[in-house]
């Protein structure tokens, strides 16, 4: 079905450790509007779509939403790499460090756990592309945020990657929403 490369869909070299930035970051990985939430929204709506086009579309934006989470986990351990107990617990990641030691559960910033009541699955295409249209501006908001609150320009290029993509994402969904009402009106007959 997939053709995995191992490689990241963008490099992340992080120079230095900022345990403060990564709590932050953590809500991209488990958090409400974060890329696991993304991914498994989309993987399962592809299933409601009335048509091969958007079923593909909402697959293809769902994989990449996987591999948005494996760079937001880079991100993550690249900068909480050799961190000790201390310095964990000093910026909020001590209970994090208590059950899981330096894995990194998928979390919002404040360690709400991910649960399944982030993703909105409905049987309705137009219903789910409007839901995926706004869980992509959410998350653009998101990497804005999370931009505003690093001057490390390497953490910068990463998230701005990745907003970009939420833009693409939005566009894309757009266009499919287009098709699916495009199609429900051609089912008409009067």
């Amino acid at each position: 079905m997939w053709i995995y490369e191992k490689t990241l869909e963008f490099p992340v070299t992080l120079c230095k450790k900022d345990l403060r930035m990564a709590k932050f970051i953590m809500t991209q990985l488990g958090g409400p509007n974060g890329e696991l939430a993304a991914a498994v929204r989309y993987l399962q709506q592809r299933y409601t779509m009335p048509t091969g086009k958007t079923k593909g579309l909402l697959t293809d934006i769902g994989t990449e939403e996987l591999a948005h989470v494996e760079i937001i986990s880079s991100m993550l351990y690249q900068l909480t790499e050799d961190a000790t107990p201390e310095e964990m617990k000093a910026c909020g990641l001590g209970t994090n460090y208590a059950q899981f030691g330096h894995g990194l559960q998928p979390t919002d910033s404040n360690g709400v756990p991910f649960t399944a009541a982030y993703i909105n699955v409905f049987g309705d295409a137009v219903t789910n592309l409007h839901e995926d249209m706004a869980a992509e501006q959410k998350a653009l908001a998101t990497y804005y945020q999370l931009i505003n609150l690093t001057d490390d320009v390497d953490i910068k290029e990463v998230l701005r990657f990745l907003a970009e993509r939420e833009i693409v994402h939005y566009q894309r969904f757009g266009e499919a929403l287009m098709d699916v009402y495009s199609y429900n009106d051609c089912k008409k007959v009067f």
